[in-house]
């Protein structure tokens, strides 16, 4: 028996071994794997604009994509990483806890900052973290560490995906195909941002704050209304129709292809421009002021198309001031309201199943009528 253990785990320790190595090298792919710069991305405006001000106020609470197949939603998302800001977090923390801020921290980290004990911390890139479909539950939200419990005999926690998204980004590519059973998962902690997992007499809770961004074709089926509703933005997207757009896209492509570094270089002021706006516009976002006679008339237009809760009143003032910010406003006016309004109450409309999401018209006739604009 205790052979058999001990082969068990020679071959645990040499599959880990390959793992380590495997996860070393992806990460050296992901240094030299150039990535299409965000701004110059054509057209797709709202789907930008709708990244760019769940970066500046992240409790906006993500944004969902829903287009044709080919149109940029999966490029759009990742080319956001090379304008994310860094963020100080505690060293040595798979949770990436915020040494600032003890309702972000894990348990460990709030203990030591209790005891007044020092925190070594660093600044990263804020995270984002990919979800594949084929994920199971283990690997989402955490599970128990084989390793420690073969070497040491003792129950430890392996963090998942949840927690390496922490105060980060967790992007579901083709989002309405997920399991069932993950969704839940993903509404829970988004909903809380805490992640508890209970497996094999290990009950651990750690902050699992992050931005959600899902990405689908509607040909595929539509989201359940419970996890849409989640979603703080609703960005639709089109194949884009102008001969001389659809021209100027390919070209860009292809000189991509050709040279991807040469390609980035030709953008890197541009990059580094929008960086410092996002960097500016979360520093100076709680400045930002919106005036209660807006904050009446928003309520009476989410009142008026009948929303279900308040999270449509609550998105919307968030994400006016977010823009207003972006542009370096200090007071929200109703053309910012205006941009923003169809992107955070079009999938919380009441409609029949049989209908698709509204466009925004019939946001936007309700909001002329109560703004008189």
């Amino acid at each position: 028996m205790f052979t058999l253990k001990f082969r068990l785990f020679k071959k645990k320790k040499k599959f880990m071994t390959i793992i380590s190595a495997t996860q070393k090298v992806d990460s050296n792919i992901e240094k030299i794997r150039p990535i299409f710069p965000f701004t110059a991305i054509v057209g797709q405006e709202e789907m930008k604009l709708s990244l760019i001000l769940n970066v500046i106020d992240p409790k906006i609470g993500g944004v969902m994509i829903m287009g044709d197949r080919g149109t940029g939603k999966s490029t759009a998302v990742r080319a956001l990483v090379d304008l994310l800001p860094e963020i100080q977090v505690v060293a040595d923390d798979p949770f990436n806890s915020d040494p600032n801020d003890p309702e972000a921290m894990s348990d460990f980290v709030r203990e030591k900052f209790t005891n007044n004990e020092p925190l070594l911390t660093n600044k990263k890139k804020i995270p984002m973290v990919d979800l594949p479909l084929g994920a199971t539950e283990d690997r989402v939200c955490g599970t128990i560490d084989l390793e420690k419990a073969l070497t040491e005999g003792v129950k430890a926690f392996e963090p998942g995906l949840l927690a390496q998204a922490n105060r980060g980004i967790l992007y579901v590519d083709e989002v309405n195909l997920l399991d069932d059973h993950l969704v839940d998962v993903l509404l829970d902690s988004a909903a809380s941002g805490w992640n508890t997992v209970e497996r094999e007499g290990i009950s651990i809770s750690h902050p699992s704050r992050f931005i959600l961004i899902g990405s689908g074709n509607p040909e595929e089926g539509e989201l359940r209304p419970q996890l849409l509703d989640r979603f703080g933005l609703h960005a639709q997207i089109g194949t884009v129709q102008d001969p001389q757009l659809r021209v100027k896209i390919v070209e860009q492509r292809a000189a991509f292809d050709e040279s991807p570094i040469g390609f980035r270089q030709k953008y890197q002021i541009q990059q580094q421009k929008l960086t410092n706006l996002l960097i500016l516009a979360r520093q100076n976002l709680k400045t930002v002021q919106i005036s209660s006679e807006f904050r009446v008339q928003i309520s009476q237009v989410c009142a008026t198309l009948n929303i279900d809760g308040l999270r449509g009143d609550i998105v919307t003032n968030r994400a006016a001031k977010a823009l207003a910010c972006f542009e370096g406003r200090q007071q929200v006016t109703t053309a910012d309201i205006f941009r923003v309004i169809p992107l955070c109450l079009r999938h919380r409309l009441r409609k029949d199943p049989l209908e698709t999401i509204d466009s925004g018209e019939k946001v936007c006739e309700t909001f002329q009528k109560i703004f008189n604009e």
